[in-house]
């Protein structure tokens, strides 16, 4: 599955993004994902996103609502655009986000619905919001499967039984009858916690799981003959039996999302993705399959282009400083799949040290081996500048490093031991007074 790196502005910087063009649709929003503070500008599959962050001042004033380009008035085609993404934004992050009500306009217009029940927002936090490397859709079977998806988790607390149809859907948009299920079979046993319990208690009640769920749900729920099973709404029974067979298709519909077609979610990627990907292609392949195999490289010179390239380090989502924008990436060490990287400062006089992770894929900032020249020529700027780097990365910020021409790469969050935080200002007024009193003619 292909995913893509999308570019994060928020606030004034997302309004600039949209500012000087005309033709906008909007579409208000019902969501379960923690939804952002900050107005975000996001760049995914080569198309523009504008989310609407729900607070102003502090306090919530805008309901959920995206922005897309489109000229003139609303088409199907961008509205189906629009359709798509929000059912791979709310399966991304976990949850749903689905569209309510669209108008267009010849800019941005704020949204407010206020009244809107079918939200269960929660808010992602000022300068948070994170949908990086989200998977692109571009099989048409896949996407109407994350469509029912996306409607079967907006019902699952307004309408049940409508919420198991649509989860059921997902499941059968994808099969003909005789495939689907033999793949229900064969899958229900991989199911785990609430719904494999359910599928237990049924089998401990001689049911056959397979067939319960598509004639006392799927068929009893679409239809209502005279003669036949259904599902009545008076009946409480009825009610509590889709309630619990809910648990069963959903884990169902996820599963065959999540495996079949291979669509990762924020948390699946977390544990896949291989961060470093992107500079395997500046790395020698002599030494780029040392490293894999959890060897070692001996010379720099075997890490090709990444030896003394330029690199840009940044607390993301915010640009790098003008000190950290073209430091000089410099291999120091190598041992089990891991070569050491020291970036140092135009002038050499701060070195940020990471670890390159190639066997696992991974990228670390290590804070306990950087730091600034003892010597005369160290300002102080370079106390502000260093300082804030690492409070903010103690603080758990993110940190990215950008070389030209190759998709930038992010380290993993830092968890600190034995360190009690710092607000970053306020460690950075703390350094600078003590670089003065030591340094009094500077």
């Amino acid at each position: 599955m292909r995913t893509a790196y999308i570019p994060h502005h928020f606030g004034t910087e997302a309004k600039a993004r949209t500012s000087g063009r005309a033709g906008w649709l909007t579409a208000g929003v019902v969501t379960s994902i923690p939804w952002p503070e900050d107005d975000v500008w996001l760049l995914y599959d080569d198309e523009e996103y504008f989310l609407h962050g729900v607070s102003r001042e502090g306090e919530q004033r805008n309901s959920p609502a995206i922005s897309t380009p489109s000229s003139g008035a609303v088409t199907d085609t961008v509205l189906s655009r629009l359709y798509r993404f929000t059912s791979i934004l709310g399966y991304f992050k976990r949850g749903y986000v689905d569209i309510t009500t669209t108008f267009s306009s010849g800019y941005i217009m704020r949204f407010s619905n206020q009244h809107d029940s079918f939200s269960t927002l929660t808010q992602a936090g000022n300068r948070r919001f994170d949908c990086n490397h989200m998977p692109v859709i571009e099989d048409d079977q896949v996407r109407k499967a994350l469509a029912f998806l996306r409607e079967g988790r907006r019902l699952r607390r307004v309408h049940e039984p409508y919420s198991f149809l649509s989860f059921f859907k997902v499941i059968e948009s994808q099969f003909g009858s005789k495939e689907r299920v033999s793949w229900i079979e064969q899958t229900l046993d991989s199911l785990e916690g609430e719904a494999a319990r359910h599928v237990a208690e049924l089998r401990a009640d001689g049911v056959d799981v397979n067939d319960h769920l598509y004639t006392s749900g799927r068929c009893a729920i679409a239809h209502a003959g005279l003669v036949g099973g259904v599902v009545d709404p008076d009946i409480p029974a009825d009610r509590r039996r889709i309630a619990a067979d809910i648990e069963i298709i959903s884990a169902l519909a996820d599963h065959y999302i999540r495996v079949e077609a291979g669509v990762p979610d924020e948390m699946d990627l977390y544990q896949s993705r291989d961060r470093v990907a992107p500079w395997h292609s500046l790395i020698t392949p002599q030494a780029l399959a040392a490293l894999k195999a959890g060897g070692r490289v001996t010379e720099a010179k075997d890490l090709g282009d990444l030896n003394g390239a330029k690199v840009s380090v940044r607390l993301w989502p915010d640009p790098p400083i003008e000190q950290f924008h073209a430091m000089t990436l410099c291999p120091h060490e190598s041992k089990r799949g891991v070569v050491k990287l020291i970036a140092l400062n135009p002038r050499e006089t701060v070195a940020l040290v990471f670890a390159m992770d190639v066997l696992h894929g991974r990228l670390h900032a290590l804070l306990d081996e950087g730091g600034m020249d003892a010597g005369a020529s160290t300002t102080e700027q370079d106390v502000e500048d260093y300082t804030r780097y690492f409070h903010s990365v103690i603080g758990n910020r993110t940190v990215e490093l950008s070389i030209e021409g190759v998709e930038p790469v992010s380290c993993e969050i830092v968890i600190p031991h034995n360190i009690i935080p710092q607000a970053p200002e306020e460690a950075v007024a703390k350094a600078i007074a003590e670089f003065r009193r030591r340094n009094p003619q500077s």
